[in-house]
C-alpha cells in the first residue's frame, strides 16, 4: 500500500473518531453569558432530577444523575437558556 493511501485512510480515521468523541455543542455564546452553575443547578432540581454529578463539558453543561420515576439520566444542557440538547436515559 503505498504513503499516499495509507495517509488519506488515517485522515479519514481520525476525521471520523474526532466527530464520534465530541459531544453535543450547545452554545456558541462566551461563558459570559451563561447561567451561573448555582443557578444551573437549582433549575435542574426545580425539574425533578437529582444530581450526581454536575460539569461543564466542553460548551454545555452536564449532569449524571436520576429523573423522577429513579431512572438513571445523563443530560446535556445549553448553559445559556437551560435547554436540553441531549438526554440518555438508562
Amino acid at each position: 500500500m503505498s504513503i499516499l493511501k495509507i495517509s488519506a485512510i488515517a485522515a479519514v480515521v481520525l476525521a471520523f473518531t474526532g466527530t464520534a468523541m465530541a459531544g453535543p455543542q450547545c452554545t456558541t455564546a462566551p461563558q459570559a453569558q451563561w447561567m451561573p452553575e448555582a443557578a444551573m443547578r437549582a433549575k435542574i432540581e426545580k425539574d425533578g432530577y437529582t444530581i450526581k454529578t454536575f460539569k461543564v463539558s466542553g460548551n454545555c453543561y452536564e449532569i449524571y444523575g436520576f429523573a423522577k420515576d429513579g431512572k438513571k439520566v445523563e443530560i446535556y444542557f445549553n448553559p445559556v437558556d437551560g435547554s436540553i440538547i441531549k438526554k440518555e436515559v438508562g
